[in-house]
């Protein structure tokens, strides 16, 4: 810990504070508005923001400060290093022409799942938007059941240690011994299968994705409307064809892998 203090610096920790505080719901934020979302004070939040201006990360209209769409080179650098959307993309999109679902793909970030890759359908499913970028809380997910089964079990508790288990329907699975029973049903049959528990009305089973290593690197989904697809349905048509799609993208890893 004292090395890491030695070494931790501060400012970046507060200019990342300050690109945290802009999400979907609030793209425009006002000084005072970033000052609060990030737990600077304004006259420290002003800084930043300006000094993101003059980079070109931020936009300032005179009165409220967006994120220009530079700053996706910042996390695009990351996707392109890991190799994983390319790769997985052709075959996700295989994957939705054969279902008509939409599909996607993600990686663990501390308690929630992120997105990295998406194939999405005209067919909307959930209230918000999603694309590349996208968090949810891992617990209540299809994918994050999936990388949570897989975590070590230090890591694991250290999760459940600092995450607290939110309810966000009337289904989700919120008590420690549940998930763990649960995370253990997606370890034994290789997938998961969430019923309206991240949002009412929404279906999803998702698969993982595995490294050259044998390690599980991300997992992919398919996502339906609960009036289109029973769980039965979801178990019988839909997980089949996912976890032949998970198969070839983790083939497809371990060759790009041998190749580098």
């Amino acid at each position: 810990m004292t090395d890491r203090r030695a070494d931790f610096v501060q400012s970046l920790e507060r200019g990342l504070a300050v690109i945290r505080a802009f999400d979907g719901e609030h793209p425009s934020l006002s000084l005072s508005e970033v000052s609060r979302r990030s737990g600077l004070t304004r006259a420290t939040a002003r800084r930043f923001l300006l000094t993101l201006v003059e980079l070109g990360y931020v936009h300032h209209d005179g009165r409220e400060f967006s994120l220009r769409p530079s700053v996706l080179d910042l996390g695009f650098a990351y996707l392109s290093s890991m190799g994983l959307p390319e790769v997985a993309l052709p075959h996700m999109e295989a994957l939705v022409t054969a279902l008509q679902e939409s599909s996607s793909m993600s990686v663990l970030d501390g308690a929630d799942v992120i997105y990295v890759a998406r194939v999405p359908t005209r067919r909307r499913i959930m209230a918000v938007s999603i694309a590349v970028g996208t968090r949810f809380p891992a617990h209540a997910t299809s994918m994050g059941r999936v990388l949570l089964a897989h975590l070590r079990p230090a890591d694991f508790d250290a999760y459940l240690a600092s995450t607290p288990l939110t309810q966000l329907t009337a289904s989700t699975v919120h008590d420690e011994a549940t998930l763990r029973r649960v995370l253990g049903g997606v370890r034994e049959h290789g997938y998961a299968i969430v019923d309206q528990e991240l949002e009412e009305g929404l279906r999803s089973a998702a698969a993982p994705v595995r490294g050259s290593d044998g390690d599980v690197v991300a997992a992919v989904n398919v996502s339906v409307h609960a009036s289109r697809a029973s769980v039965e349905d979801i178990e019988q048509r839909l997980v089949p064809p996912l976890l032949d799609t998970v198969a070839r993208i983790t083939a497809d890893l371990g060759t790009l892998t041998r190749r580098r």
